[in-house]
């Protein structure tokens, strides 16, 4: 009986994986690339700019992570982009305008305020690249 429990949580898991990802392309238009696993937890900019989100694909984002496209104090738009296999570290912030390279790993609780160029690690607030020269395999994992 538990391994049933088990199959259906398992399908469940990987069925609103792909619907998180589907929905915010269907019904935001986001640019969103295929394999992207997104958290339902997480707040993606959809009331100003929806559009401004641009996400690679086979990126994995953890919960709580916020990424915004709009800074209503300065009442500025700016496109938002994520690269490829990259990973987002629950509760950090992406502020408008950043672009965060291929093959970025982003620690936990970071606030990203500044681009982050690709095969790096950065973590912090403000974020920081503490390391670079990294290769990341498929959702940001590191690869030694």
């Amino acid at each position: 009986m538990a391994n049933i429990f088990s199959k259906t949580r398992i399908k469940l898991y990987k069925f609103f994986r792909e619907f998180t990802a589907w929905k915010y392309r269907t019904f935001y238009k986001m640019d969103i690339g295929e394999g992207t696993v997104i958290s339902r937890k997480t707040h993606l900019d959809t009331n100003i700019y929806p559009q401004g989100v641009h996400i690679g694909k086979d990126t994995m984002i953890t919960g709580s992570v916020i990424i915004l496209t709009h800074d209503a104090c300065r009442k500025k738009k700016a496109d938002t982009y994520i690269g490829d296999n990259c990973f987002i570290g629950s509760r950090s912030t992406i502020l408008p305008g950043v672009h965060i390279g291929n093959q970025v790993v982003i620690g936990t609780s970071s606030v990203v305020t500044k681009d982050i160029p690709d095969n790096s690690i950065a973590a912090g607030n403000p974020a920081k690249v503490i390391r670079t020269g990294v290769k990341c395999g498929k959702y940001g994992f590191i690869e030694d």
